[in-house]
């Protein structure tokens, strides 16, 4: 990776979308080999947690859920085909599919994004190159494998991604991440986002941040350090 490197958020982004936050946790140097049970015990707790959390509505209408959809809507991706990660999980959640373990990080920002339902994602620093952009895909972007697909394609014009020098690394927002950025075992640099939009508070992106950050720290180790983006504070040091 190179040093300087930006996570940034682009003008376009919050012309179509000004009310986003995120909020970045970067850890350097960590551990995230091998399996923690206290991890797994969280991350089912908050499996049997959600239903009460959802209440009785449908999930499409709950006020963390909801804005997503729009959000989709507004760049031409239909809900219903490529639900928002955090829908997704809830769903798959819902219909009683227990949560696999797939690395320690992985179960904690699950654990943590079904805790506060908000989306929650991370990239391995070592595969990226250039800065990081969260903005709206142009007109020729690169083809990409996305996780469990088997071949290339390139995103649709206008719809939000985050992309390096190389190519998108996570379409549709947040729905699909690239498998050439995914965090394995092997780790040992990431970052790992947080994402909302209204009427999520910035009370709730600060305690999920807060929780995040500490249980990165607490099973993994390395330095981990909170920062938070929004129009006014549109870019954070990666590294």
């Amino acid at each position: 990776y190179c040093i300087g490197m930006l996570l940034r958020i682009t003008p376009e982004l919050f012309e179509k979308f000004p009310e986003t936050r995120l909020s970045v946790v970067i850890a350097h140097g960590i551990n995230n080999q091998g399996q923690h049970s206290e991890v797994l015990e969280m991350l089912r707790l908050e499996q049997i947690k959600l239903t009460e959390r959802l209440g009785t509505g449908p999930i499409t209408e709950h006020p963390h859920i909801a804005p997503w959809r729009e959000a989709y809507k507004v760049f031409g991706a239909k809900p219903k085909d490529h639900p928002s990660s955090i829908e997704n999980l809830v769903r798959r959640v819902s219909k009683g599919h227990t949560l696999p373990h797939i690395n320690t990080v992985v179960d904690v920002y699950n654990t943590v994004s079904l805790r506060h339902l908000v989306p929650v994602g991370g990239e391995d620093l070592d595969t990226l190159q250039g800065d990081v952009l969260l903005t709206l895909a142009g007109e020729n972007e690169a083809p990409v494998i996305l996780l469990g697909e088997k071949e290339a394609r390139p995103p649709y014009p206008g719809e939000v991604i985050y992309k390096d020098d190389i190519g998108s690394i996570c379409r549709r927002w947040n729905w699909k991440e690239a498998d050439r950025s995914k965090l394995t075992e092997q780790t040992k640099n990431l970052f790992l986002v947080i994402e909302t939009l209204p009427p999520v508070s910035q009370d709730v992106l600060k305690q999920a941040t807060n929780e995040l950050a500490t249980l990165v720290r607490t099973y993994c180790g390395g330095e981990v350090k909170g920062v938070f983006l929004d129009s006014t504070s549109p870019q954070t040091q990666l590294l």
